[in-house]
């Protein structure tokens, strides 16, 4: 008996062990799973044929080659017609024309104020987030990298190197560039230093989830590249489409640098890639190899599809998409042939990294992982996406657009055409006339699309001055409007206060005079510069040889409108100033400000731009 009660006790306690353990065990806190990195890759200008991968008989891409034999392919990938557009749809995960970007010029390339991108729901989530390449959604606050989320950010300025917002005399060798927002020289060949940028980046963050953008530039003209490039491909193709091509080589070579630190990083199995580009081809500009009556190309290689960058046909939008994350089974060279598009990107990378937050957020696009995982039967394969090419101020209804569904591509230049995308990839026979049914479903289609997104399009992005955020603003003609020859810019003045304001030609690194012309002889032709704010009117004498024309002005806080131009010796010819520089100074004269009257730009711009009169009269 007394030994039946010691064997009891010694069960007992051990029970009381086992119970203590478990409990010790469950109080200590489960570490979560490291998410993933995310690496998203966008060239620009690259066509869905220029790759070998693809079957391209002319471009060796071999590092890309093994990116895609490695990956998940989307096959029916849709984007924008053009780089901004893209650009807006692929970081907010809605239509560019939601976002309110529709060209890449005159104002109407700023990524609408307020708009949740990317980089937002990756930072607000933990991740490091960082871009380096081509930015092209603004460059004044609230639109530049910095102020959309991306805590890192080395851009060129404007939609290429070399265009009014980018530092002048960049080659594409040796240039400086933005990083975060201020000037930087860097050395060695800006696609080279998207890349090497990059992989500092990610070694530097290694042991922290990151987001890292890389859009590059490349291989966008002016097609500028090392001869050694180009040399393969010379008395094969156009020396254009050989410096293209050459582009695309090096891209491939600084992508393969860019694997190579994953790997040796051990970052690899849970790092998503993705590589895609921003929209057709444009190794053709200038008519070269290409018919621009039919949107035929005569030269070079698109698998098989008509048209080009802009241009309203398949090789326009339709875009090579590579996806890998091998830890979530994400891999293996496999083809996906359901319809998606650049909106999709967003929502698909939320659900895949879980990330957290973005239940009030609303995208036209949706995730791809229910394909991406197999389930396929949770996928609705019956789905309509837009394309639109308006490249206008304001938006107009009918204006080269394509409704595209998996069966048909409804395309709209000059009038409707149909094509049977499925039986004619070509898009070379037109069954519009054969099938009336099934272009009133998809125009009705387009209409309701419209009316959706159509609302907002006379609003205007407005950079601000005199904020906190960026004080002294550089305004560039890039992102103005233009009214009778005269730069008209949507600026927010953000407080009270004096203003001094600097009219320029030329940007201030140029060391180039007002009456310099672009070769830079003295012409001496410009006598006057004018300045208009609001009510505020102001016209200045000019020497040629100055570097600007200055104004102080005192502004009240509010939304208006910039405008200034240049007036000509021996005629009443006008033109709008390149470049302006405006300073917050402090505190002006409360009586002046007292007098100034805010002008609303939106009220004011259309009118100026449908009935043709001054503004500010």
């Amino acid at each position: 008996m007394t030994k039946l009660i010691y064997i009891l006790t010694i069960l007992a306690f051990g029970q009381v062990l086992i119970g203590c353990k478990e409990e010790a065990k469950s109080d200590v806190p489960k570490t979560e799973a490291k998410k993933p990195n995310v690496i998203l890759i966008m060239t620009d200008d690259q066509g869905y044929g220029d790759l070998g991968s693809l079957g391209s008989p002319y471009v060796k891409t071999p590092n890309l080659d093994k990116f895609y034999n490695e990956s998940v392919r989307f096959t029916d990938f849709h984007v924008d017609p053009s780089c901004s557009p893209t650009r807006s749809a692929l970081l907010t995960g809605n239509y560019s024309a939601r976002a309110g970007v529709w060209h890449t010029i005159g104002g109407r390339s700023l990524l609408k104020e307020g708009m949740v991108t990317m980089a937002d729901v990756f930072s607000d989530n933990g991740y490091k987030t960082a871009v380096f390449g081509k930015w092209h959604l603004g460059e004044n606050y609230p639109f530049r990298p910095n102020d959309r989320g991306f805590q890192e950010a080395v851009v060129h300025g404007g939609g290429g190197i070399g265009q009014s917002p980018d530092f002048w005399g960049n080659d594409y060798y040796d240039d400086t560039y933005k990083h975060n927002g201020k000037f930087q020289k860097y050395d060695g060949y800006c696609n080279t230093v998207w890349f090497t940028e990059a992989i500092d980046y990610i070694e530097q963050n290694k042991d922290e989830p990151f987001f890292c953008y890389i859009p590059t530039n490349l291989p966008h003209a002016p097609l500028t590249v090392d001869e050694k490039y180009v040399e393969p491909f010379k008395g094969k193709v156009s020396e254009r489409l050989a410096k293209y091509y050459g582009m695309v080589e090096k891209i491939d070579e600084d992508v393969a640098a860019l694997f190579r630190k994953v790997a040796e990083l051990g970052l690899d199995e849970n790092t998503i890639i993705i590589f895609m580009t921003d929209n057709g081809p444009c190794p053709w500009f200038g008519g070269v190899g290409m018919d621009f009556e039919t949107g035929f190309v005569e030269e070079g290689y698109t698998a098989g599809m008509r048209g080009a960058k802009i241009w309203g046909y398949e090789n326009a939008h339709r875009v090579p998409f590579f996806i890998r994350w091998p830890s979530a089974g994400i891999q293996g060279g496999k083809d996906i042939d359901a319809l998606s598009a650049h909106i999709d990107v967003l929502p698909t990378l939320i659900e895949l990294c879980g990330l957290k937050g973005a239940d009030s957020l609303k995208f036209d696009g949706r995730s791809l992982k229910p394909l991406l995982n197999g389930k396929k039967n949770q996928w609705e394969d019956d789905r309509t996406i837009f394309v639109h090419n308006q490249r206008v101020e304001y938006p107009v209804k009918d204006k080269e657009y394509q409704v595209i569904t998996k069966d048909w591509r409804l395309v709209n230049r000059e009038e409707k055409e149909l094509y049977n995308i499925k039986k004619d990839g070509g898009q070379k026979v037109n069954v519009v006339e054969e099938n009336p049914e099934v272009v009133e479903e998809l125009y009705k289609r387009y209409e309701d699309w419209w009316q959706d997104v159509s609302v907002g399009f006379d609003q205007y992005a407005t950079m601000y001055v005199g904020s906190e955020h960026e004080n002294p603003v550089t305004l560039y003609s890039h992102d103005a409007h233009t009214r009778q020859g005269e730069k008209i810019w949507t600026v927010n003045v953000a407080r009270d206060g004096r203003y001094e304001v600097a009219v320029s030609r030329w940007p201030t690194e140029s060391g180039k005079s007002i009456g310099e012309n672009g070769k830079g002889d003295l012409v001496d032709r410009i006598v006057s510069a004018s300045l208009k704010v609001g009510n505020i009117e102001q016209t200045v004498k000019v020497d040629g040889e100055l570097s600007s024309a200055k104004f102080l002005v005192d502004l009240k806080a509010g939304v208006t409108c910039f405008q200034s131009a240049f007036s000509f010796k021996g005629n009443n010819k006008v033109g709008g100033a390149g470049f302006v520089y405006v300073d917050y100074l402090g505190d002006g004269d409360a009586q002046k400000i007292n007098e100034y009257v805010p002008s609303v730009p939106d009220e004011v711009l259309r009118k100026g731009y449908e009935q043709k009169v001054v503004l500010f009269d």
